[in-house]
């Protein structure tokens, strides 16, 4: 991964910036997570040998370019070999034998739409001597939304979006798509292994989701699905999303019986069908330790699943840190997703940037340094991974005339981070294991 150090965008001059060393750890820290998630490494062993047939390369998510090129890379020349894969917008590679297609992320779209059903169409011609092999990683529930029958594109998005402003988790967003596209909750295994067909398939799977389960991650296209329709009506009313007509018609009849559901465990089509997850926030998170210690700063690792409002998980760091006030140097490590409930009018910015600046006002005055992004190179929806905080970063905040508690109201980190030149800009990673959070104390 290219990092670099620091973008500035500061509405003034540019100033100093926090010190050299710490944020050099700190940045260097993520690097080793990402590149411990990197497909061109660990997707090689995980390979199964060519089939008699040919082999179908299908996926999605946003490390489905750089798992498909891995592929290529280490694929017999003389074994059959096609199929497709859909990526986020700029995040695409060029490949020989698998066709890459980029479309929409967070909110789905025509082409991503297209994509799938293209997918569930090669996916249904295969035969008893043929490989199905599927490239899944976060990012793929929305680049692979094609809509069930009733529900439109525009539906489909529209609940998505309303999810995603209600602070919803990555586990409910895929609860509520499961049910609502064609290849999720199983579906794609579904429509390969089904019936006579005879055919074998293995997912590899990047996991972005907490608990890596594959039911989780991409909304589990080969994965069996434990929940129903019904308990898609019942995320969508806790978090009181009004339901478009295609989606609640869709819901009640499935959950009528009328429709019927995802395919569950037990289906015969998953008798012929493993999932494979290569890849945790876990095994990146032990890379980033592994980098602290071989400098000399011991290493706590407090968990790969924390979840929750961001703000709310800064207060818990903020205190922790608190609690560990010592002269000694220490790094804590945490991966997980939070989440961010906005108000209809709000800044711009993404968990880890708003994780951040709660984290900056709870320290106020406590020594520490701290790097917060999405392993993904994007943070929400912006153009920045993360960013970064130092101890002098509300001093230097109150120097620009910045405001940090009304920044934190309106949701606006990136601009914030943006004026002090804090932000972390990484550049599309082409890959996902969730977020990434370092927090360094007792450095001088």
């Amino acid at each position: 991964m290219n990092l670099r150090t620091l973008q500035r965008k500061g509405r003034s001059a540019p100033t100093e910036g926090p010190p050299a060393y710490p944020l050099r750890l700190l940045l260097e820290s993520l690097g080793a997570a990402v590149a411990a998630a990197d497909p061109a490494i660990i997707l090689p062993p995980h390979l199964p040998a060519p089939p008699r047939g040919r082999t179908l390369v299908v996926g999605g998510g946003k490390a489905a370019a750089s798992m498909a090129a891995a592929v290529e890379a280490h694929w017999p020349d003389a074994a059959p070999l096609s199929g497709l894969v859909v990526t986020r917008y700029q995040h695409g590679l060029p490949t020989r034998r698998i066709e890459v297609v980029e479309a929409s992320h967070p909110l789905p779209d025509g082409r991503g739409e297209e994509a799938a059903v293209r997918m569930l169409d090669m996916a249904r011609q295969l035969g008893p001597d043929d490989l199905l092999l599927a490239l899944i990683s976060g990012g793929g529930s929305s680049l692979l939304a094609a809509p069930v029958e009733g529900v439109t594109l525009k539906e489909l998005r529209q609940v998505t979006k309303a999810l995603l402003n209600a602070g919803a988790t990555i586990h409910d967003i895929n609860t509520v798509r499961k049910h609502l596209t064609r290849l999720s909750g199983g579906r794609l295994a579904q429509a390969a292994l089904s019936g006579m067909s005879g055919a074998q398939g293995r997912a590899l799977i990047i996991s972005d989701v907490v608990g890596d389960d594959p039911t989780h991650i991409a909304s589990g296209p080969c994965a069996p699905d434990p929940s129903t329709c019904a308990d898609a009506l019942e995320r969508l009313q806790r978090f009181r999303i009004a339901l478009p007509a295609g989606v609640k018609h869709h819901l009640e009849a499935c959950t009528a019986g009328h429709l019927a559901d995802t395919p569950k465990p037990g289906d015969v089509c998953f008798a012929r069908m493993e999932n494979r997850v290569i890849a945790s926030a876990h095994h990146s998170l032990q890379a980033a330790a592994r980098h602290f210690e071989q400098h000399g700063i011991p290493a706590l690792l407090l968990s790969d699943s924390i979840s929750g409002d961001a703000q709310t998980v800064a207060k818990h760091q903020a205190a922790l840190i608190h609690a560990l006030a010592r002269r000694q140097p220490l790094a804590l490590i945490s991966g997980g997703e939070t989440t961010v409930t906005l108000r209809p009018q709000h800044g711009r910015g993404g968990r880890n940037a708003e994780f951040l600046l709660a984290l900056a006002l709870e320290l106020a005055d406590t020594p520490a340094w701290a790097i917060a992004c999405d392993t993904d190179g994007i943070d929400g929806s912006e153009d920045n991974a993360g960013a970064v905080i130092s101890p002098d970063t509300l001093a230097r905040a109150r120097a620009q005339g910045l405001d940090a508690a009304a920044y934190l109201a309106d949701h606006d980190s990136h601009g914030f981070f943006a004026a002090l030149g804090d932000l972390i800009v990484s550049g599309p990673t082409r890959t996902n294991v969730n977020d990434y959070r370092a927090l360094l104390v007792g450095l001088d």
